[in-house]
């Protein structure tokens, strides 16, 4: 299957055969699946003091019962702010956790190999559909052609300015225009610095993203990767599919030379 090619300034810029990859049927609870796990790789375990709520004297009464108080420890002292009142235990004020996070958890999920491996090809194929694009609430009226496949002159772009124009010429500015309609959020978010959340849009897939990283600084949502490192917590953001992505025509090539079990299964069948 062949797809245009379009330079930066918007216009037809010859035609170039997809890789097989493309042809890998949609699996959304793969692409999910893949998310989840490689998400968990960048959490970071933590704990809590081993005696943590527990630094300060306090008893309960010996006997504990036959004294008509409450069995709950209470701090000791000699007419101390904190004498006679619970501690230490995990129903008291400043006391103990009942079962508190440990750094022996398991939060690192796995993922098989093969997995991983056509859940990749599963959302880079998605990125060819305009539906799947348009469900996940990207703006691309106007845009024809999918996937969407720049020349490589593109990547030597490094200023904003610059690469402004090539988003309007592509029609993909609509998309960052979106990002401005979301409204600041109250409450305790906003008390804790997380008052907007900028969303995502165009995403730039190319061979070398040097340049091109430091243009779109200053653009909301937009964001470049290498090739050798898309991953699925690229293309599915929040494990949605389907990111509007942009490739250019080396990135392409470089999509091509995936292996995988499943395109040699689909190479025997054709």
């Amino acid at each position: 299957m062949k797809t245009t090619v379009t330079n930066s300034s918007g216009t037809k810029d010859g035609e170039i055969e997809l890789p097989l990859v493309f042809s890998t049927p949609y699996r959304k609870e793969l692409i999910h699946k893949a998310y989840t796990n490689l998400n968990s790789h960048k959490f970071q375990p933590q704990g809590r003091k081993p005696t943590a709520g527990m630094d300060v004297v306090a008893d309960s009464n010996d006997p504990p019962t036959g004294q008509g108080v409450s069995r709950v420890a209470r701090a000791q002292g000699g007419g101390g702010g904190r004498q006679g009142q619970g501690a230490e235990v995990a129903s008291t004020r400043g006391g103990r956790q009942a079962h508190p996070p440990i750094v022996e958890k398991v939060i690192y999920k796995k993922l098989n190999k093969k997995e991983k491996k056509l859940a990749l090809c599963s959302a880079i194929a998605a990125t060819a559909s305009k539906e799947l694009i348009e469900s996940r609430g990207h703006k691309v009226e106007g845009i024809e052609s999918f996937p969407i496949i720049v020349s490589d002159d593109i990547e030597s772009i490094s200023k904003t300015s610059e690469i402004t124009k090539v988003l309007d010429s592509l029609k993909l500015s609509q998309d960052i225009k979106r990002l401005d309609a979301r409204k600041a959020r109250s409450g305790q978010s906003r008390l804790r610095g997380r008052s907007k959340k900028v969303g995502k849009s165009v995403l730039f897939v190319t061979k070398d993203a040097t340049n091109i990283s430091k243009a779109i600084g200053a653009l909301p949502g937009v964001e470049a990767t290498n090739v050798k490192d898309l991953s699925v917590l690229d293309l599915a953001p929040g494990s949605d599919p389907i990111r509007l992505t942009v490739y250019t025509k080396s990135a392409i090539e470089e999509i091509g030379k995936i292996k995988s079990t499943h395109l040699e299964i689909m190479v025997k069948t054709q």
